[in-house]
């Protein structure tokens, strides 16, 4: 059922996003595969990065049978801040300006917080932070020329209410968004910087979690998953594509006047106002 909102029940015009060129990071799967999708399905041009070039491949077709636009797939190591900034550098020069951006990343391996040195923040740091202010500094100027620019981060809602187990990602995603509520005040009128905190969201990321916690406790799987949906009023996960029609909401050009927001998609989890 959740499926149809890139089909018959899709949320937006279709050609809503016409001739904007998105650029989504982290895209060869879970909520950036999702979020491709449907700005694809809203009209926009899509580039995608990540590192699996056979799942971009294939993202690229499935977009061409929902979308009538431009679509485009780069492999890039997002800690590699230099290939990035080449890469995405030449993606404007070649293709011109991008109006909408969607950082994404995934995050680091669980554990403790003080499980972790020092070294282990870098990785994670340049895949995501570093990659998404590198990305953003190249990009602001041309959104800003267009009168145009459209910014979503997906973090964590591990901003608001820190996750047990999670502590260098709970360290990471709250630095993406102080990052992104500095630029809120700072960016030109025309461009809009806002998060995305996914709750519990059917990915492969969310079962690795699993398992890793289940190796570390001894827990059965389905008795962690099970917790968890007992923390959700929804009573379910949340499906990527949910998680994408809040991200491509915030990519309209009617939504000028969200600037520097965090929107939990998270099926009611979050305690805290």
């Amino acid at each position: 059922m959740i499926h149809r909102l890139i089909t018959d029940d899709f949320p937006y015009a279709d050609d809503i996003l016409a001739d904007l060129h998105a650029l989504v990071c982290g895209a060869s799967q879970g909520i950036g595969r999702a979020t491709a999708l449907m700005l694809a399905r809203a009209g926009a041009d899509v580039t995608v990065l990540a590192r699996d070039e056979a799942a971009l491949s294939s993202l690229c077709d499935e977009m061409a049978e929902i979308g009538t636009a431009d679509f485009r797939w780069r492999t890039v190591d997002m800690e590699d801040t230099d290939a990035v900034e080449e890469l995405v550098a030449g993606l404007t020069a070649e293709f011109g300006p991008i109006q909408i951006l969607i950082n994404n990343s995934g995050g680091p391996a669980g554990g403790p917080l003080l499980a972790n040195d020092v070294v282990d923040f870098e990785a994670p740091f340049r895949r995501h932070l570093h990659a998404a202010h590198t990305i953003t500094k190249i990009l602001a100027y041309g959104m800003e020329r267009q009168g145009m620019g459209r910014i979503v981060n997906i973090i964590s809602t591990s901003v608001r209410e820190p996750i047990e187990n999670l502590g260098l990602s709970n360290t990471l995603r709250s630095a993406m968004a102080a990052w992104s509520k500095s630029l809120s005040r700072e960016l030109a009128p025309c461009i809009t910087i806002n998060n995305i905190l996914p709750g519990f969201t059917d990915t492969d990321r969310l079962a690795s979690l699993a398992n890793s916690i289940a190796e570390r406790t001894g827990k059965n799987v389905d008795d962690i998953e099970d917790s968890w949906l007992d923390s959700v009023p929804i009573e379910r996960l949340v499906d990527p594509m949910e998680t994408a029609a809040a991200i491509t909401w915030l990519c309209l050009p009617a939504s000028g006047a969200i600037r520097g927001v965090s929107l939990p998609v998270d099926g009611g989890r979050l305690r805290s106002i």
